[in-house]
């Protein structure tokens, strides 16, 4: 509600500005009278501006804090499982035992995608980045669903928003499957969503793949600290193209398009990349000083985040799975000992203790990823997976919204004035 007002005064005139309060979080300035008082504001990159209003994510990066719901992500990580977290993003409240097995129930039995996309894949090279073959994936999937494309109809973005979630892991095993050249693997109705994941992932026909107990619960918890994540790139994406009224899946495969971009779904992939061009343990002192000199480009990826000034919330769950999957599989794997020594001077260094540079989530999932056994040109596929979830529940909220409009951005003109046209032929 606003109960108070700004006065922007400009060439004398007074403006009023409604000035409303959110349930957590910093005031904001209601600037939309501006526009028919002939003016608009320039915000590149929005990074001051709210674009709507959302009851589902809360972020407070100076303290730390990340909430679904109300909820903070660390207990959700260590006491929920991902399609708890699913059910609330999604409906606003965490569920009892009986709608979580009926929530459980409906996801498990729309996992498997139709015959048909099977025939999509191979209309793709072998060796299609993952991204570019489930960015066209998810958006076909809409031609199979005609029945439930109206998008003013909550029952129709719930059933879509069910099926998404539930064959997202489906299409991502899918991708993978396809450019190593192996069968695609059925999903089970017996296995746990993570479980169900890896098992299409890794079984193949010859023989019987046993899932991980550590590595089933870690893949779990990636699955739930990258669920959502307020107003980000991809999210603001789904959100624009969704204001246009167009269907789910193509808003979806907006949110994939927007991920690809190393700025944004790429941080996990880049950290492995950094962890390959250091390449042993022993050159790490000399890569330390490169990070700590002001005029070498060279950056630690991984460390730090943009919106977390103090600490990653999510690391600290991320950091315990990290060493259960290393502890349990015992692989000996030299960027994996180059990961754990990059840890351990982050964490005690004072450097890095007072530029608050400590490892953040993409840096334990990517090492994760790794010693799990899944190639790097797939992690964003998996942040995808992810955050699938986050996407469709902001479109959904969006669209419940009868105050909803289609987006549309303004501009600050720096072009030619007004000019005549003088035709090619004088």
């Amino acid at each position: 509600m606003a109960d108070q007002k700004a006065i922007l005064t400009v060439n004398g005139k007074e403006i009023e500005l409604p000035i409303h309060s959110g349930t957590e979080g910093q005031d904001v300035i209601d600037i939309r009278s501006l526009g028919a008082n002939g003016y608009f504001t320039f915000d590149p990159g929005f990074m001051a501006t709210a674009s709507c209003e959302s009851a589902i994510t809360y972020i407070d990066g100076a303290a730390g804090v990340l909430l679904h719901r109300g909820y903070p992500i660390d207990e959700l990580a260590r006491d929920a499982d991902y399609l708890e977290v699913c059910h609330m993003l999604l409906h606003g409240e965490a569920p009892t035992a009986e709608e979580y097995e009926e929530f459980k129930n409906t996801i498990t039995r729309h996992t498997m995608v139709h015959e048909q996309i099977n025939m999509f894949f191979h209309g793709f090279r072998n060796d299609a980045h993952p991204m570019a073959m489930l960015c066209g994936t998810v958006g076909a999937m809409s031609s199979f669903y005609h029945s439930d494309l109206d998008v003013s109809v909550a029952e129709e973005r719930v059933r879509s928003a069910h099926r998404l979630i539930a064959k997202m892991p489906t299409l991502v095993a899918m991708c993978y499957k396809y450019n190593v050249g192996q069968p695609f693997v059925y999903p089970r109705n017996d296995l746990s969503y993570a479980a169900n994941f890896l098992n299409m992932m890794f079984s193949v026909p010859a023989e019987e793949y046993a899932v991980s107990p550590a590595v089933e619960r870690a893949m779990d918890r990636i699955f739930t600290l990258h669920a959502d994540h307020e107003q980000n790139a991809s999210t603001s994406t789904v959100r624009l193209a969704g204001s246009s009224g167009a269907n789910p899946y193509a808003c979806i495969a907006a949110g994939v398009a927007s991920l690809w971009g190393p700025a944004h779904g790429g941080a996990n992939e880049a950290c492995l990349n950094m962890l390959e061009e250091i390449g042993s343990v022993d050159r790490i002192p000399e890569f330390i000083e490169k990070a700590k000199d002001k005029n070498d480009p060279f950056r630690l990826m991984g460390f730090g985040h943009r919106v977390y000034k103090n600490h990653d919330p999510r690391a600290t769950v991320m950091r315990e799975s990290c060493h259960e999957v290393l502890d349990e599989l015992k692989i000996e794997d030299p960027l994996l000992d180059v990961a754990m020594e990059l840890e351990r001077i982050a964490l005690n260094d004072a450097y890095f203790k007072e530029k608050k540079l400590f490892p953040n989530v993409d840096f334990y999932s990517g090492i994760i990823l790794k010693a799990i056994g899944i190639p790097t040109n797939m992690f964003t596929c998996i942040f995808a997976l992810s955050r699938t979830v986050g996407w469709i529940s902001h479109w959904h909220e969006m669209m419940s919204d009868p105050k909803q409009k289609i987006g549309r951005p303004r501009q600050l003109y720096t072009g030619e004035n007004q000019r005549k046209f003088t035709p090619i032929k004088k």
